[in-house]
């Protein structure tokens, strides 16, 4: 029995290591169709969090199966997938931030998310959950209140005046919890700093004993969506909330660089 208990616990680190090389795999697949334009092996290592040592080698076995082309330094969508290709008009936003919401949740282990707008609402199109055991799952197609929550602040903060007066005069400020900011002063208050700063971070306003932390994405300039990550108020502290600011700045850019 202890002999197969080793075999067991020895196992356990290759079948992860298989299960992480087959995620990356067709995360880089995912990436590279999605954005329909030739891409350079750096600018995926970037995107993906893959060391460029892996990197390499995954990219070599997929442009010898077909499934990516190689020209030069750039790579773009092969034969292979010739029966997964849409046109690229077709392709979704979730189509397009769901590798990046993957990756930014296996970097930080914490629940990550995109949210689309919806009149005075949020909606999760893409989420991520955290694989700790203390962990907060975020709803996805559930219509989610814009004032409560970090993604909703972020997309409150990017309403021109006009539209954000008729939202206070509209909506009624529910609260969740004792710490939901519900008077228009306070929710202003908040605005000002994530237009200031550019990420907007919630602590318990929606959920006891989660923190929240959100950036704005736009594409050409217009308002897409929101990349956001939940965190357990019992792993947060400053470091954790520059760490996850920065790679928040990191990924919405790269969103709206492509």
């Amino acid at each position: 029995m202890a002999e197969a208990s080793t075999r067991n616990r020895a196992a356990a680190p290759a079948q992860n290591s298989q299960v992480k090389s087959a995620t990356r795999t067709l995360d880089i697949i995912e990436y590279v169709v999605a954005h329909g334009r030739p891409l350079v092996a750096q600018e995926i290592a970037t995107a993906l969090a893959i060391p460029v040592s892996s990197l390499s080698y995954l990219l070599s076995t997929l442009v010898d199966r077909g499934y990516l082309e190689r020209d030069g330094r750039r790579y773009s969508a092969g034969p292979g997938l010739a029966r997964l290709q849409k046109s690229t008009g077709h392709f979704s936003i979730a189509d397009r931030v769901a590798p990046l919401v993957r990756t930014l949740r296996m970097q930080l282990d914490e629940t990550t998310s995109f949210f689309l707008r919806d009149g005075w609402e949020i909606e999760a199109i893409v989420t991520e959950s955290s694989e700790q055991a203390l962990r907060y799952s975020v709803p996805q197609g559930q219509r989610l209140p814009l004032h409560a929550l970090a993604s909703g602040k972020v997309m409150l903060a990017a309403m021109p005046e006009e539209e954000l007066a008729r939202y206070f005069a509209e909506v009624e400020l529910e609260a969740f919890t004792p710490a939901t900011v519900t008077t228009e002063a306070g929710l202003r208050e908040q605005i000002a700093a994530v237009q200031e700063t550019g990420v907007a971070q919630t602590d318990e306003e929606y959920s006891r004993g989660i923190i929240g932390i959100a950036r704005l994405v736009t594409f050409d300039g217009n308002m897409a969506g929101s990349l956001s990550v939940a965190i357990p108020k019992v792993r947060f502290d400053e470091h954790t909330a520059e760490r996850v600011s920065d790679m928040l700045r990191k990924t919405a850019a790269l969103l709206e660089g492509n």
